[in-house]
């Protein structure tokens, strides 16, 4: 590995000049992108139907293609399950990732070409490599391996060609040959079903690797941690892994959780964060302490925004990079290399810089509190619960929360089930610092909490450890993207998780 890496890390540094030029010239890029798109996809099914060879600029194919939900695309999505080709991409898609979400129990089956492998995921990845070569090119970081935690799903067969599994499941099994050597667990490994026990195997199979680099979501990632402590009865993953030196994080916000992995690791790393969903890669950090992550806009994705307040409307309209706006919620509304058309991915983001394009996710569409007005978000709710957290010397691990209504006896309330990884000196004034944070953080909630007329201060539950696992479990839900909804507008998940105590 020692002389592989110098290799690896000149050809990333290479890729600096491309990757310079769609940073410099988003908007071009955007527009070959689409042009590439439409055009590739012209004779298919779809293609047809909204007759994409008359499709000459952005305008005309806003005009023609409505934006589509999942539902929207499933009729098309099943039969290229079955086989068919030429419905939504012109060439034959054999992989899908498969993704739950967290607000309901369906699972969607999002098509994965191998052009949207190639040209989207795998690209993605080297150019995070090759950012991270430009701001630290002293790095050792390929004369070790990558440990991945995720890939919760076995690969399944629909027939003889096509398969599914979760994303990182999908892209293990599709990785290049040199991928194999710079990543550990093996494939047997990285691949099983069973979360429970393919923690144990991971922290076995991975304990006396050289590792440099981590990937994976949080939650996930500290209970692996934690156990290789155990196994090799250290104090700190620098004790096991000195060489370690990146961990890779996505999928829920990091600020919940930064104290912990700094404790834990015993030492400083650096710690970049990407935006890597099932329908895409779409950006992440250049490097440490970015104020955002970069659009990725030459990936074989094409980006519109759409307002928040036009998610619902019978015909919401979309807005492109020239026209965004700082701090303010959109939800992205991509094309892709996969067959996914003006597709609504049911995230919020905001724009963290203009020049160049930054964002940050705020988000889901459906995971809020706007029960009497305050529309609160996710990223008010993890700000506020981190920095109460700071002020009383307590550890969050996981948390949900939602709406208590109006009754004959009081005003509403926003309940919160917190389990914690070291409880507050004072849960009172945990909760008061709570409640100051998000009426510092939202303007809608403070209106809201003025005098208790329509809310009153926060109900906090410290919650038994493990209960938000036991609640994925019985979902079905262990492991890798599968998260606890941070907010919900009504109080189905919460009462679920109530039960478990």
């Amino acid at each position: 590995m020692k002389l592989l890496s110098p290799v690896i890390s000149s050809i990333a540094r290479l890729r600096k000049w491309r990757i310079d030029n769609w940073i410099n010239h988003p908007v071009a890029a955007q527009r070959e992108v689409l042009q590439h798109l439409v055009t590739s996809a012209q004779y298919t099914e779809f293609g047809r139907k909204y007759s994409f060879h008359k499709l000459f600029n952005v305008k005309e194919f806003k005009a023609v293609v409505p934006i589509h939900e999942y539902e929207d695309l499933k009729p098309y999505i099943e039969r290229m399950m079955q086989g068919k080709e030429n419905i939504l991409w012109n060439e034959p898609v054999y992989w899908f990732a498969k993704s739950s979400g967290t607000s309901c129990d369906r699972s969607k089956f999002i098509p994965v070409s191998d052009e949207s492998l190639q040209y989207n995921h795998y690209k993605a990845n080297k150019d995070v490599l090759s950012n991270y070569y430009k701001y630290f090119p002293s790095s050792d970081l390929l004369t070790g391996k990558g440990l991945v935690v995720g890939g919760s799903h076995q690969i399944s067969k629909v027939n003889d060609q096509v398969q599914y599994g979760d994303l990182s499941a999908v892209l293990i099994q599709n990785s290049p040959f040199w991928g194999q050597w710079l990543r550990t667990p093996e494939l047997s490994i990285a691949l099983l079903d069973e979360w429970e026990t393919k923690i144990e195997k991971l922290a076995h199979a991975t304990v006396d690797e050289v590792v440099t680099s981590i990937a994976g979501v949080p939650t996930w990632t500290l209970i692996l941690l934690k156990r290789i402590l155990q196994i090799k009865n250290k104090k700190n993953i620098k004790e096991v892994w000195p060489s370690l030196e990146l961990y890779i994080h996505g999928g829920v916000s990091f600020l919940p959780y930064k104290e912990q992995f700094e404790k834990i690791i015993g030492a400083p790393i650096n710690y970049l964060e990407v935006y890597n969903a099932s329908e895409g890669f779409f950006a992440a950090q250049e490097k440490p302490d970015d104020d955002g992550m970069a659009l990725y806009t030459e990936h074989g994705i094409f980006f519109e925004f759409m307002p928040i307040e036009e998610y619902g409307k019978p015909k919401p309209s979309t807005i492109g990079l020239k026209e965004v706006e700082l701090n303010k919620n959109y939800a992205p509304v991509i094309s892709t290399s996969g067959g996914l058309w003006r597709y609504l991915v049911g995230d919020t983001i905001q724009f963290t810089c203009l020049n160049p394009y930054k964002i940050k996710v705020s988000g889901r569409l459906k995971h809020y509190i706007n029960s009497f007005g305050e529309e609160l978000i996710v990223d008010n709710s993890d700000r506020a619960i981190t920095i109460a957290a700071d002020k009383t010397q307590a550890i969050i691990k996981d948390y949900t929360a939602a709406p208590v209504y109006f009754t004959e006896n009081g005003n509403g309330a926003h309940e919160w089930l917190i389990e914690f990884e070291k409880e507050p000196q004072d849960l009172q004034q945990f909760i008061i610092e709570l409640d100051n944070s998000l009426m510092n953080l939202n303007s809608d909630y403070e209106a809201k909490r003025q005098k208790n007329i329509a809310l009153r201060l926060p109900i906090v539950h410290p919650m038994p450890k493990g209960i938000f696992n036991k609640w994925l479990h019985s979902k079905g839900k262990m492991g890798g993207q599968h998260k606890v909804p941070r907010l919900s507008n009504e109080r189905k998940v919460l009462e679920e998780i109530l039960k478990f105590i």
